[in-house]
Formats: C-alpha cells, sequence, structure tokens
C-alpha cells in the first residue's frame, strides 16, 4: 500500500514539474477543455476526490519539507503565490499581491528572496508597471526550471521519499 502511495504522489507531484504546454501556464491542475473538467468530476467519487486532494497535498508538503532541509523553500512558496496571484481578478487585490510576491521573493535582500538572474529581476520589475496575470511569468518560469532540474531529482532520490516508497 505503501507503494502505491508514494508512487501516486510523485504522480501528482510530478504534475507541479511538467513542461507547461503554451509557456504561459506552468501547471495546469484541471484540463483545459471544461467539458472534460465536467466528465472527470462527474467520473470521481466524492471520497476518490477528497484521497487525491490528500495525497496530492501530503506531496505537496513532503517536497516542501524537503526544500526546508535544503534551504530553499522560498522556490515552492514563490511559485504558489505566483499561481494564486494569477488567479486574482481585482486589480487592488492584484496590486497588494504583486507588491508582496515582489517583496518577499524578488527584492534583493527581501526575507524568502528567490535565486534569479538581474535580466529577469529586471523584466519582472518593469512587468511591475502594468500589472496582468504575466507579471511574474518568467520569474516563475526560471524557480520552475530551477526546482525541475536540481530539487525534484534529489527529492525523488531523498531518504525519506525513498522509505515511502519501500
Amino acid at each position: 500500500i505503501c507503494k502505491i502511495q508514494a508512487k501516486e504522489i510523485k504522480s501528482k507531484l510530478g504534475v507541479l514539474l511538467q513542461k507547461p504546454e503554451n509557456g504561459i501556464d506552468l501547471i495546469i491542475l484541471y484540463p483545459e477543455n471544461p467539458e472534460k473538467k465536467q466528465e472527470k468530476l462527474q467520473k470521481h467519487t466524492h471520497t476518490n476526490m477528497n484521497k487525491n486532494t490528500y495525497s496530492l497535498s501530503h506531496g505537496l508538503d513532503m517536497f516542501r519539507g524537503f526544500l526546508r532541509s535544503e534551504f530553499s523553500e522560498e522556490n515552492i512558496e514563490f511559485w504558489v503565490a505566483c499561481e494564486n496571484f494569477k488567479k486574482t481578478k481585482s486589480p487592488m487585490k492584484m496590486t497588494v499581491k504583486a507588491r508582496k510576491i515582489y517583496e518577499d521573493f524578488i527584492q534583493t535582500e527581501g526575507p524568502r528572496e528567490v535565486n534569479i538572474d538581474h535580466y529577469t529581476k529586471d523584466v519582472t520589475l518593469r512587468n511591475l508597471l502594468d500589472l496582468s496575470s504575466t507579471t511574474f511569468d518568467l520569474a516563475q518560469k526560471r524557480i520552475y526550471a530551477l526546482m525541475e532540474k536540481d530539487s525534484f531529482g534529489r527529492f525523488l532520490r531523498s531518504e525519506k521519499y525513498q522509505e515511502l516508497v519501500k
């Protein structure tokens, strides 16, 4: 049972690190086609949906814990904050969230500064002048690539994950 759960967690976390189809969306947690989404929702029972949500949440928590142990938890927190920002509709709320993301993750010496190059910082700063759902896309892509190529592979080889697989 533990091996099955570990494979499910790996699969669900893998969704976080799949290549984007259109270069803007870094993760698609649901089908792009609303009809397919509705079909899938109808096929799942309430229990299965709760189980899947728990598995993904547990897997994300495990990955976050791994990143914490490597002192790079800010990467997943930034990525999640950007996903949350993209869903914001109110211009006032966008402004507040954008400022918080910038101050926490992008600004030099920010409390949870992510490791991005100066060009990406400059582009992001310019994007802040005309807010849109794509304001942080370049920075988010850079952090995504860092997690994909570096942290996620080490996570899959980690002792904690390997114990879960056994």
